[in-house]
């Protein structure tokens, strides 16, 4: 009489495959993924600005001014839409202020070429004299 012994070698699970997949679902997702939304970012507030909220309406004394272009043509300064005219009184009192002034210009990449050269018509004609013009989104 011979008796069946059971088969005590173990099967192995191997994750080989899986990582596979995981490093493939991660490199899908870094190529198709937009890091960079213009949108969100945030009004920078000083320690002056919060300890005096008081004088929340008067301009900031800062070295640098961010400029965004919307698609549509919008012309947002410091997280806001602004009109042609208040945006070249705003950077005037602010080159005035501090004439070593330096504003970055960020276009979106459906902006028309027009609109550039029409904002930063706006920004050489109140003063300002030390213009970036840093382009963040693909051109499509």
């Amino acid at each position: 009489m011979k008796l069946a012994r059971r088969d005590t070698r173990r099967h192995l699970i191997s994750l080989v495959p899986m990582i596979d997949v995981m490093l493939i679902l991660l490199i899908f997702f870094m190529v198709t993924s937009t890091y960079l939304n213009l949108d969100m970012i945030p009004v920078v507030d000083t320690a002056e600005a919060i300890e005096a909220p008081a004088n929340a309406d008067m301009p900031r004394e800062t070295t640098t001014l961010f400029v965004r272009i919307a698609a549509d043509g919008g012309i947002f300064l410091r997280g806001q839409a602004v009109s042609p005219a208040d945006l070249t009184e705003q950077v005037r009192t602010s080159v005035d202020q501090n004439p070593l002034l330096s504003i970055v210009v960020f276009p979106s990449s459906r902006a028309t070429a027009q609109q550039l050269v029409s904002a930063m018509d706006m920004l050489t004609l109140a003063g300002a004299t030390r213009l970036r013009l840093v382009q963040l989104e693909a051109v499509e």
